[in-house]
């Protein structure tokens, strides 16, 4: 697009990326630089802040509070450069445009820009939600002026998260531990995830049954003829599931009026329904209808990046960015489902070129927004243009990750257009009467989809890793009133119940959505903050609040249950809401917030405790650190309290002194863990809250302390220690470590049994040819090796005692599958949705462990093979795979020459020889490396 005779204008867009696109559709007379995002910001520490505001006693705020709340604005550091730049082509055009984001952030920038370059020549502002040439070309035609209302909405959201996190963090330093900060959000985010996790320790399952009939039509003709029904009523009442038990007592709720079968009810009442007759009761056919999904806005975008490619929310907004930058789709940031007149009909032409004038109905659709606070002025996210590129026409430009993300945002725009799945959903009840008179009814659903509609082109994802596509089917036969039915099989099958599942990134920012908390623009920012701050840790999809989070979140709750609550921080979105909407003022709302004065906009409940300044400092005597700093379990079997202390080591567990005395209270102001402590024991890294159950406890205590020290090391002097980590207790000297066998406890474990298990592997001896033979406990129990060749041992004392004659013998006899290689998997879960490999639960030499084919992981205390959800196996093993796999059997290749023979006559000398000792040490360490064996527990 020309610009007029002579005119030279300058563009400014936020990024390098954004500025090459623009540059080509803009053409000679424009110069368009980046000026890399935010251009000043609120000084970050003292060094920031100008020489002649050092004195102010405002000034480590950044904002002069008792001055209209003005901010201190210094051009960040890294910007200066590009600030010189932007001045002196400032001065060589004769128009700028502005052309940042849309949001408040871009407007603000553009506002930034204007104060800081202090241009003499005129200025204008450009919008636009997509990079295409038309769409920039408009955008030049129709500029308008700087939008003040909504940068002082911006400029208030920024102090107001400054005051905030500059009056509550320095709480925290002095209460629970230095270095940690409070958020507006981030804190609120980090509350949500904490008391999901309470939820989860609180939580008791609880086992029930029911009866799975597999059932036959004699006649069935066309479609299927067999088919499950499971037992639903017994005499009228109906059997229990899960939704009928307490959540943290395992019992049945009261009043629930159902029958709850054990595993001997289950199994009886369907040995005397065998033989018996099966008689369908009632068949309830309903139209089934399924309108399509909303255009994606920002969360919904990330919920489904997260679901079906497994992006974390920053990952997907940078991806979004680069195909937003580079003209593929229209901007990220949006909380509207609105589509434009333009692209409505492009994805109408676009459905009738691909799927047939049928998949079009015959009227657009328009689609309301259900986000609070939602701008619904903005379009939502849709490939850019008057006409879209299929997948197929961007293949080649787009990088792996780039290609997934646009052809998700391109079928969920052409799926918002497109007519309904229907079909046709079928209920049933069938009945049999026992022996005994007992009346069974058992109860089938079936949905059989006619015409898929919008489900050719996207199937929504769910966090329920267990719930039913929304295009599956399931067919039933052609049933009537009265048909008479086979029973195949009647199975008694166990349920347990299971523990609310923890968030991921996808449902912990829908969560914060459905609250009204934070912004389009935020909610990356926030899964980041508060991973970064070390308040959750990810594993795999699953968010884990630490125990620092719970000290933070419990001091919060006490003492500024407010500054949390959710209503409060989704009210203040609403208030600069308003003020972006000119209907309140910002200096009112922080004076409200700040000060507590009642005379304008803010949390009235926040202006009656006198503001945000008057609770963080009037009341700071009242919190106790140690208190704060505590966490309560559970109290054992001998009247002790066990609670996680989190102290500035890291958290660590603490009972009661004998007697019943209390610790004596650390110093006030640190959470330290000073004074008389009673019993400690360390919390193994990676532990999550919920783990901690009381057979863990005892277990981390091994009879009174984290660590007990069992005796010397005859032959090197370093002391035998039994400990215990995340997988199990196990003994460790020096360097040297090895599990617990099967058959031993902590608690009787003596310095003779754990020196035994230090001495593993065991050198059994050299054979003819001189390639030594060792005995070692493995992953599947205990074996004889000879270089590459493994054979099983029938039990662990042979580990001990098997001589060299029986050892070759047993190496020279044909492999053999053992037991555990023949048996079948003790359950088989289904696919893994990280990886989409089967998942299975094996009996293994250590107890039951969950594998997908390449990874293993055992299940922890407390968890059994039935009750284990495909989400926490998922969870487990992505665990499992972030750490690698184990480098064991490539360093047996490089380490099997190792001598030891050699090792044991130094390990004699050892008591005379320092030097000699730690070639011990050494060589046994490589052996161990050498030899594939289940990893201890730390």
């Amino acid at each position: 697009m020309p610009s007029n005779a002579g005119t030279t204008r300058l563009v400014i867009v936020e990024s390098p990326a954004k500025a090459k696109t623009i540059s080509g559709y803009l053409g000679p007379g424009y110069v368009v630089e980046a000026s890399f995002g935010h251009v000043r910001d609120l000084p970050r520490n003292a060094a920031d802040v100008p020489a002649k505001y050092k004195g102010e006693a405002w000034a480590r705020l950044g904002v002069d509070v008792d001055n209209g709340f003005q901010a201190l604005y210094v051009v960040s550091a890294d910007r200066k450069q590009q600030i010189s730049k932007l001045v002196k082509l400032a001065k060589e055009v004769d128009e700028i445009f502005l052309a940042t984001d849309e949001d408040r952030e871009g407007e603000a920038i553009a506002w930034h820009l204007v104060e800081t370059l202090k241009p003499k020549v005129p200025v204008k502002r450009m919008v636009f939600h997509e990079i295409t040439k038309p769409a920039i070309q408009a955008a030049v035609a129709n500029p308008r002026e700087i939008d003040r209302d909504l940068v002082d909405a911006q400029e208030a959201r920024r102090i107001l998260d400054r005051l905030y996190g500059y009056e509550v963090s320095p709480v925290l330093w002095k209460k629970v531990m230095p270095k940690l900060s409070a958020g507006r959000v981030q804190s609120v985010a980090t509350r949500i995830v904490v008391e999901r996790e309470r939820q989860r320790m609180a939580f008791r399952t609880a086992e029930y049954w029911d009866i799975l009939a597999s059932l036959a039509v004699a006649n069935a003709g066309e479609g299927p003829r067999a088919f499950n029904a499971t037992l639903i009523a017994l005499n009228g009442d109906r059997i229990a599931t899960g939704k009928d038990f307490e959540p943290t007592t395992g019992k049945v709720k009261p009043g629930a009026g159902v029958v709850h079968l054990d595993e001997s009810g289950a199994r009886g009442l369907a040995a005397r329904l065998e033989g018996r007759p099966f008689t369908v009761t009632r068949v309830e056919e309903k139209p089934y209808r399924r309108r399509p999904y909303a255009p994606f806005i920002t969360s919904t975008l990330q919920q489904e990046a997260a679901r079906k490619l497994r992006l974390s929310s920053q990952q997907t907004m940078r991806t979004a960015q680069r195909l937003y930058e580079n003209g593929y789709i229209t901007y990220m940031r949006t909380d509207s489902v609105n589509l434009s007149e333009t692209a409505i009909s492009a994805a109408r032409r676009q459905i009738v070129e691909l799927y047939g004038e049928r998949s079009v109905p015959p009227e657009p659709r328009r689609y309301t927004g259900k986000v609070k606070n939602a701008q619904e002025a903005h379009e939502a996210i849709r490939p850019a243009g008057d006409n879209f590129r299929t997948p197929g026409e961007v293949a080649k430009e787009l990088s792996a990750e780039e290609f997934k993300l646009y052809e998700l945002i391109w079928r969920r725009t052409i799926a918002s257009q497109m007519t309904d799945a229907v079909g046709s959903s079928v209920s049933v009840r069938i009945r049999a009467v026992s022996a005994a008179q007992e009346e069974a009814d058992f109860g089938a659903t079936g949905k059989t989809i006619t015409d898929p509609g919008f489900l050719r082109a996207y199937v929504e994802s769910s966090d329920d890793e267990n719930a039913e596509a929304e295009d599956a089917e399931r067919r039933l036969p052609t049933l009537v009133k009265d048909q008479p039915l086979t029973a195949d099989e009647l199975a008694a099958q166990g349920h347990h119940t299971q523990p609310p599942s923890r968030y991921t990134e996808a449902s912990l920012v829908k969560a914060l959505e459905e609250l009204g908390i934070g912004r389009p623009s935020t909610y990356a920012s926030i899964m980041q903050t508060i991973q970064d701050r070390g308040y959750v840790t990810k594993r795999g999809q699953a968010m884990i609040p630490t125990f620092l989070a719970f000290a933070v979140i419990g001091l919060m709750e006490r003492h500024y249950p407010r500054l949390i609550d959710y209503d409060f921080t989704a009210s203040m979105e609403n208030e600069l809401d308003e003020i972006a909407g000119g209907d309140h003022a910002a200096v009112d709302f922080l004076t409200a917030f700040y000060f507590g004065s009642a005379n304008g906009a803010g949390d009235q409940d926040i202006a009656r405790s006198g503001g945000l300044k008057k609770l963080v400092t009037e009341n700071l005597s009242d919190i106790d650190a140690r208190s704060v700093n505590s966490i309560p379990l559970f109290t054992d079997d001998d009247g002790r309290e066990v609670v996680v202390r989190v102290g500035r080591y890291g958290p660590y567990l603490q009972r009661e002194l004998p007697g019943g005395e209390q610790p004596t209270p650390a110093t006030a102001g640190e959470g330290e863990e000073g004074g008389a402590q009673g019993d400690r024991a360390p919390i193994p890294e990676g532990l999550a809250p919920d783990e901690l159950t009381p057979e863990k406890v005892h277990e981390l205590f091994l009879g009174g302390s984290g660590e007990r020290k069992l005796g010397d090391d005859p032959a090197t002097g370093e002391p035998i220690v039994l400990k215990s980590g995340r997988f199990g207790p196990y003994v460790s000297s020096g360097e040297r470590k090895s599990s617990l066998l099967r058959s031993q406890t902590p608690d009787s474990l003596t310095l003779e049994e754990a020196l035994r298990l230090l001495s593993l592997p065991r050198l059994v001896g050299v054979a003819p040819d001189g390639v030594e033979v060792f005995a070692n406990n493995g992953r599947y129990g205990p074996y004889v090796k000879r270089g590459e060749e493994f054979r099983s041992l029938e039990s662990e004392d042979q580990m001990f005692t098997v001589g060299l004659d029986e050892a070759l013998a047993l190496l020279a006899a044909p492999k053999a599958r053992g037991r555990r290689a023949a048996a079948p998997p003790l359950r088989e879960m289904g696919v893994d949705p990280a990886t989409e490999k089967p998942l299975v639960i094996k009996d293994g030499r250590f107890g039951p462990y969950v594998t997908d084919g390449e990874f293993n992981a055992s299940l922890r205390r407390g968890q059994t093979p039935e009750a284990l959800s495909l989400e926490e196996a998922s969870e487990m093993l992505a665990e499992k795979r972030a750490k690698g796999p184990a480098p064991r059997k490539k360093a047996a290749a490089k380490k099997a020459p190792a001598k030891k023979a050699t090792a044991a006559k130094k390990t004699a000398a050892a008591k005379k020889s320092t030097a000699a000792k730690k070639t011990t040490t050494a060589k046994a360490t490589a052996a161990k490396k050498a030899t594939p064996r289940k990893a201890p527990a730390e």
